[in-house]
């Protein structure tokens, strides 16, 4: 360690004893009655002293007023260097910060709000626009480049997005706006992967409740197919009961309300009654030996009803 950085944490005996000088020299840079107490001084170098003041202006919690206070080698006069208002340990700062693109959060934009993208975004690629031409030494049959100057006969000069006539059915830009290709820009491979990171973070197999689920939303009735790539592994929900209703879900998430989870059972269907009631059923009074009698011992019968 040097001489000259051992005498820089020994405060200067003058520049020390300075502290009217410093308090003066803060008052008048501050409003009144804002200079508190004395709070301390520092050594910053040869014959260099900071001199700390408390500060009490409302809203400036923690900070203080450093004054710095200097003299000349073998001079006796300690002279002003420079005022300023410094936080403390515990001051009371601002949040560091944050650029408006790294701060917005889903959900920030709201109505009228417009929402900027990069030219260069790296979750967006330039879409079909028709202005794709094979080389001129490609080896291409007769038959395909007569359907190259078919297709260019249809498509319409400019970007994409000033094309407002409908492509010729079975033409490339008929399979391409069919493919939701023919806009100025699409999803790259990047932005594909970080939508489905971000979806399946929210509604994956690894939530609490797709773990505690019975199935996955792949044999879920309630789930509705969407196209592209992203179509192989989400779907939207369209269970109003569940916690993703209108959401889109990776197929392997999962809830309770599954279609095929806990299905009510039918009403249970009442036995045959033993004796029915509502029948009435003949009984002889005398049983008959044969046909003959049956009709004799059922007319004495009617005839002693008759009679009775």
């Amino acid at each position: 360690m040097s001489a000259a950085t051992t005498r820089s944490r020994t405060p200067d005996r003058l520049c020390a004893e300075a502290v009217d000088l410093a308090r003066a020299a803060a008052e008048e840079a501050a409003a009144p009655g804002v200079v508190g107490e004395h709070a301390g001084l520092v050594s910053e170098g040869d014959r260099v002293v900071t001199h700390f003041f408390e500060c009490k202006e409302l809203g400036y919690r923690g900070w203080r007023w450093a004054v710095t206070v200097a003299r000349a080698s073998r001079a006796k006069v300690v002279t002003l260097d420079e005022v300023v208002l410094l936080p403390g340990a515990d001051a009371l700062l601002a949040p560091e910060w944050v650029p408006w693109s790294e701060r917005l959060r889903p959900g920030d934009l709201g109505p009228g709000d417009l929402l900027p993208t990069d030219q260069e975004d790296l979750r967006l690629e330039p879409g079909y626009s028709g202005e794709e031409q094979p080389p001129s030494n490609a080896a291409v049959s007769q038959e395909m480049a007569e359907l190259a100057e078919a297709e260019d006969a249809d498509v319409t000069p400019g970007a994409p997005a000033v094309q407002p006539t409908a492509p010729s059915r079975g033409s490339i830009a008929a399979v391409a706006e069919e493919l939701g290709m023919r806009r100025a820009r699409v999803l790259s491979r990047y932005g594909l992967h970080v939508a489905a990171d971000r979806w399946e973070e929210s509604y994956g197999p690894r939530t609490a409740m797709a773990q505690a689920a019975p199935a996955t939303c792949l044999t879920c009735g309630f789930l509705n197919p969407i196209g592209g790539s992203l179509g192989q592994a989400f779907g939207v929900c369209a269970n109003e009961f569940s916690p993703a209703d209108g959401r889109v879900v990776s197929l392997s998430y999962g809830c309770g309300g599954h279609s095929e989870a806990a299905v009510m059972p039918k009403p249970p269907q009442p036995a045959p009654p033993v004796i029915d009631e509502t029948r009435v059923d003949p009984f002889p009074l005398r049983p008959a030996r044969d046909s003959g009698s049956v009709s004799e011992a059922g007319d004495e019968e009617t005839a002693e009803l008759g009679h009775s």
